[in-house]
């Protein structure tokens, strides 16, 4: 049958030692207080609502507001610690969204520039890491405005939509636009809120922060963050909820879509991506975020209809957890090839392209979690090229990763290979270790069960044992979707 007829012959009998490392994880980090979003709290689940959490929580930088995470419905197996865990009321990162972003009643308060906590926490993307990654997209600054072939916030939380207009706006002054580091058209939103909806506000605060914190200098952010009298301190006053001056918010927003356009023109958006080699982390949380709220989170509960006992059962890791195994187990480089084995909607490749620049692959066999993926990377091309940013090629395949022959030839190129085996059938992960014989030397397979102890007690498959060295690793929690407590992952290298 394909690449598992053709390997058997190249199964060679192995002493019965199984080389297992256990190694300990440093302690979890204490939630940061900065403005950019907790890694470790991340809502890159595979079951969430769409965006705007309270700075410092999630990926989210709303001035004061946040966001539930929907429960997610994955009957994943646990481990006594998990079901432990699941007993308790489970911790929420975040609280229901009731009430649009607006800033706090002490947010208008003036204060010293040097204490501008914009200033304070400012973080400029450095210019170190992969330096042959090259940032900027060619189509972003050419001689011709293109269209913004993305789904607008506007299609989704809009007067039409049921939603109410805030800033005690009518209807008909609700419309504004949003200007992004590019020579793409803005954004279309409407300044209207209704629970569990894009917040307007939310998104567009956000998207100046990282304007100025990744695009610019530190003297030329100072018109948008940096001072009392920057563009987005001018909304987050209008927006306080004791003032909700509508004319004030789309001045300053008016104002700065000129500002940031006229860098764009003259090149200076262009040139500062040319010295950059990396994404910042928040920068690609967001951007992912943003694509996953305008495709995904609309019709999110679809994800949950599957097969109970099957193969296809639904579960995400999230952002943190994905950046750890491509930094810090994989180190990998934008030359490189990573691949996602039941990639589920596509998130990890997504961010993988995005993060490293590498070429990425996924493979997913349920049609409903196809779709999702197929509606997410087209809108990731289009925010890429909306942001200015260059991704690595994300490839999606829709069929059985045993027998899709793209995928038998991609895995021979492989450095990293993911499988979110957490709920495989013992007769599933058999067949993966028969496939990973004709994997590389040095490629890293990241799993959520041991290939070498396979899913029965005490029962060692030989094959895995025979060419895979294991290392066994703690995760946190908040890094996948269906548990609350810590669990156990493996980087195995093949031999």
């Amino acid at each position: 049958m394909g690449i598992l007829g053709q390997n058997k012959s190249k199964i060679k009998p192995a002493p019965q030692t199984i080389t297992v490392q256990k190694v300990v994880v440093p302690p979890k980090p204490k939630p940061r207080s900065s403005l950019g979003p907790n890694p470790s709290s991340s809502n890159a689940n595979g079951l969430r609502a769409p965006s705007s959490a309270k700075a410092g929580s999630a990926s989210r930088l709303s001035p004061n507001h946040k966001l539930a995470r929907t429960k997610s419905a994955s009957p994943y197996p646990s481990s006594s610690d998990e079901k432990r865990a699941a007993e308790r009321k489970r911790k929420v990162a975040s609280t229901p969204r009731d009430s649009p972003a607006f800033a706090d009643d002490d947010d208008d308060s003036e204060g010293d520039e040097d204490d501008d906590p914009f200033r304070k926490r400012r973080k400029l993307i450095d210019d170190t890491g992969d330096p042959n990654r090259r940032l900027r997209h060619k189509r972003a600054f050419d001689d011709k405005i293109r269209d913004s072939r993305i789904v607008h916030a506007a299609q989704l939380a809009s007067v039409e939509t049921d939603c109410e207009p805030i800033f005690g706006a009518k209807k008909d002054e609700v419309a504004v636009q949003l200007q992004y580091p590019s020579r793409c058209k803005p954004e279309k939103y409407e300044l209207v809120w209704k629970k569990d909806r894009i917040d307007a506000v939310a998104d567009i605060l956000k998207v100046v922060k990282h304007v100025a914190e990744t695009y610019l200098t530190e003297d030329e952010a100072q018109p948008f963050i940096d001072n009392q009298a920057s563009f987005r301190r001018r909304m987050e006053r209008a927006s306080n909820e004791n003032i909700h001056d509508l004319a004030a918010f789309k001045s300053a927003l008016e104002d700065y879509n000129k500002k940031l356009f006229s860098l764009v023109e003259n090149g200076t958006i262009a040139k500062n991506i040319e010295k950059r080699h990396r994404v910042p982390p928040e920068l690609v949380d967001f951007i992912l975020t943003q694509v996953y709220d305008r495709t995904v989170a609309p019709k999110v509960e679809l994800l949950n209809k599957y097969q109970a006992g099957s193969d296809n059962v639904y579960g995400e890791l999230r952002y943190p957890f994905v950046r750890h195994i491509l930094h810090e187990h994989c180190h990998m480089t934008s030359d490189q090839v990573y691949v996602d084995l039941g990639s589920g909607v596509g998130n990890t490749v997504l961010q993988a392209a995005l993060e490293i620049g590498c070429r990425s692959y996924g493979c997913e066999i349920v049609d409903q979690s196809c779709n999702f993926a197929d509606a997410q990377l087209e809108e990731f091309k289009s925010r890429c090229l909306l942001w200015g940013l260059a991704p690595g090629r994300a490839h999606l395949e829709r069929s059985d990763f045993r027998q899709n022959p793209k995928m038998s030839e991609v895995l021979k190129e492989a450095d990293v290979i993911l499988v979110n085996n957490k709920a495989f059938t013992p007769q599933l992960n058999k067949a993966l270790t028969e496939m990973f014989l004709d994997l590389k030397k040095g490629c890293k397979i990241i799993s959520l069960k041991n290939f070498v102890l396979g899913n029965e007690k005490n029962s060692t498959n030989d094959v895995a044992n025979s060419i895979l060295d294991v290392e066994e690793h703690r995760y946190h929690g908040d890094w996948v979707s269906w548990a609350s407590s810590d669990g156990e992952y493996f980087v195995s290298t093949k031999k």
